[in-house]
This record gives C-alpha cells, structure tokens and sequence, in this order.
C-alpha cells in the first residue's frame, strides 16, 4: 500500500504542473530515475543468473571431470543468453532516455 501511495506522489508533480514545460522537464527526470533503476535490476538479476549458472557449471565438473568441456560450452551459451536480456534492458534505457515516445 506504501507503495502505491508513493507512486500518487511521485506522479503528482507530473499532473499538476502548470507548465507545460515543467510537465516536459519532470517526465524527464522521471525517465531518468526509471533507466537507472531498471538497468540496475536487470544487471542484478543477470548478476545473480551468471553466478548461478557458474556455480552450477564448477559443481557439474567437479562431478565428472570428463563432461567439463561440454559443460563449459553449454555455460558459455547460457552466459551470452544472459547478458543478451541485459543489453536489451539497456537498449530500453536508452530509449527512455534519448528518445522518449511520452514526451510530445
């Protein structure tokens, strides 16, 4: 609920300015404040799915010594998956920030 209530304000200033140019400044640093949390959260999780996946990989070779080339492809593969997901929040980013459709 805290939450929620904190968005209300947050966007308050956005729908009371009397401005039109305040209106266009606060969305921007708005778009801002999102790119940067976004990104963040998008860099953990890929943190948290890197480490994971290399975890798993050490545990597997540890295992079976035999299977480590297979397993170290197949790590290698899940890794460049990850970072994808993460170029792509960054690819987002970007756009809220350098060519932001909500701001006329």
């Amino acid at each position: 609920m805290k939450k929620i209530l904190l968005l209300l304000v947050a966007f308050a200033g956005v729908v009371f300015a009397s401005d039109g140019a305040v209106a266009n400044e606060t969305l921007k640093g708005y778009s801002v404040l999102a790119a940067g949390v976004g990104l963040g959260l998008a860099a953990l999780g890929g943190a948290i799915g890197m480490g994971s996946t290399a975890a798993a990989t050490i545990a597997g070779t540890a295992r079976n010594p035999g299977l480590g080339g297979k397993l170290m492809t197949t790590m290698f593969i899940a890794l460049a998956m990850i970072e994808a997901q993460v170029i792509y929040a960054l690819v987002i980013a970007l756009i809220a920030l350098y060519a932001n459709p909500f701001l006329g």
